[in-house]
This record gives C-alpha cells, sequence and structure tokens, in this order.
C-alpha cells in the first residue's frame, strides 16, 4: 500500500481502491480519516478532533498534485 509521510501523517491508499475516485486514508497512531483528493473533502474521521481534522485537509491541498499524482501514478489513469 503506497504511503507518503507529511509531517507526521501516513497519507495511504489500498490497492483494492481503484474503483472509489482519488482519495487518502490519513493514519497517526490510531486515528484515521478519509478523505477526497478532487476537491479536497472530508469523507469519514475516527479519532482526530477538528484541529487536526483541519490541519491534515490543509496538508492535502498543499500536497494535492504529489497526492494526486501518487494515486495515478499506482493505479495508471
Amino acid at each position: 500500500m503506497p504511503t507518503i509521510l507529511i509531517e507526521g501523517y501516513k497519507f495511504r491508499f489500498y490497492a483494492q481502491d481503484p474503483d472509489e475516485p482519488p482519495h487518502m486514508h490519513v493514519l497517526r497512531g490510531e486515528d484515521d480519516a478519509k478523505e477526497w483528493l478532487y476537491p479536497v473533502e472530508l469523507e469519514c474521521a475516527y479519532g482526530y478532533n477538528s484541529r487536526e481534522v483541519n490541519r491534515i485537509l490543509d496538508l492535502t491541498r498543499q500536497h494535492q498534485d504529489e497526492l494526486l499524482e501518487a494515486w495515478y501514478g499506482y493505479f495508471g489513469r
């Protein structure tokens, strides 16, 4: 499973995800969030407080091109 580490957060997607729109699972410790990459939008979050969710969304916007490149590079679209 491809993983990109950004400021202590693991941005990851899974091989079984190609039929969904581009997205990332964001993990840190036991906390997990799923977010869409285009447009950047939170799908769900478990364990993160609102401040952390906002930070994750900000990081995603800052690294959106890199994250989309990883997604499309892996799935070949």
